[in-house]
């Protein structure tokens, strides 16, 4: 619509040629999933050039804050996050921060999932489908609706996708009175513990805080006591060790108690699916068949 050029990496969509390419094309604009940015910001701060950056749109999983802010103090790129599925098209919210809003918190709103697009309606709602209100606690699946949002599949009415007009994402999260976003799982990951909701992307975002760690994915595994409890799937950057109760200690003070995981697999990489993402179900898959490395510590606090 503007006349920019469109540049598309094909298959070369890793780290090294991608960045190769940006820099070859003085690209000012770039999106991926969160993982590539990752793969990116582990590669030699001298071999890559990323100064025709202006901003980076990340999206198709959450952007944890210390990724946000990585980039913004080691590269001086901004990065946004984007938010939607295929069915809308793909993008229903953005994280622009408010226009006169407070500098020092750009990153805060950069980290949520942002706010719908012009034209959008979003909302969250209860197990019953009832409306919860948007003050940025209560929490429960996020619906859409608008004039590029599917309302239907073709030739699969699907009806427990859709309820009175909106697209039931799958998507569990909270939207303030602003209207921003903040997606804290989706249905099928969140871990029910105790009959309470432990939500994997917080924690997963809590433990890439350790600068040891370079990449986690945490699922959820059968309990006997709790129903379900997490496990943490990690992979570390290399030349360096940690051990779980070291990442328990981590953990205190930024994420409850009863979150902390005593379930703990350090591998070589986390798998991925087609387009980049964490593929959890592989792990649920991988941990159910006994394949999984696990290494059990501490216990689950009841506060």
């Amino acid at each position: 619509l503007v006349g920019a050029d469109l540049l598309l990496p094909n298959r070369f969509a890793q780290a090294a040629p991608l960045a190769a390419f940006i820099a070859a094309e003085r690209a000012t604009l770039a999106a991926a999933v969160p993982t590539l940015w990752y793969d990116v910001l582990g590669l030699d701060p001298e071999s890559i050039d990323l100064s025709s950056l202006r901003t980076i749109m990340a999206g198709g999983a959450a952007v944890p804050r210390s990724l946000i802010e990585a980039y913004e103090q080691r590269l001086g790129v901004r990065v946004l996050q984007g938010w939607g599925l295929t069915e809308t098209s793909p993008v229903a919210a953005l994280s622009y921060p408010p226009k006169h809003g407070q500098a020092e918190r750009a990153i805060e709103y950069r980290a949520t999932a942002g706010r719908p697009l012009g034209g959008v309606d979003a909302r969250v709602v209860d197990d019953e489908g009832k409306v919860l209100p948007r003050d940025g606690r209560a929490t429960g699946e996020i619906e859409v609706r608008g004039p590029w949002v599917a309302a239907a599949y073709y030739k699969d009415p699907a009806p427990e996708k859709f309820r009175d007009g909106w697209l039931r994402t799958g998507d569990v999260g909270r939207i303030d009175a602003q209207g921003f976003i903040t997606i804290s799982d989706r249905v099928k990951d969140v871990v029910k513990s105790g009959g309470e909701w432990i939500s994997t992307l917080e924690l997963e975002s809590a433990i890439l805080t350790h600068p040891a760690v370079r990449e986690v994915a945490v699922i959820a595994v059968p309990d006997e006591r709790w129903g379900e409890r997490p496990l943490a799937c990690v992979t570390l950057v290399a030349g360096q060790t940690v051990s779980p109760e070291e990442l328990r200690a981590h953990l205190t003070g930024r994420v409850v108690r009863w979150w902390v995981p005593e379930q703990w697999v350090f591998v070589d990489e986390v798998p991925r699916t087609s387009v980049g993402k964490h593929d959890k179900k592989l792990l649920r898959e991988r941990n159910a068949a006994g394949s999984l490395p696990v290494v059990t510590t501490g216990g689950p606090s009841a506060t």
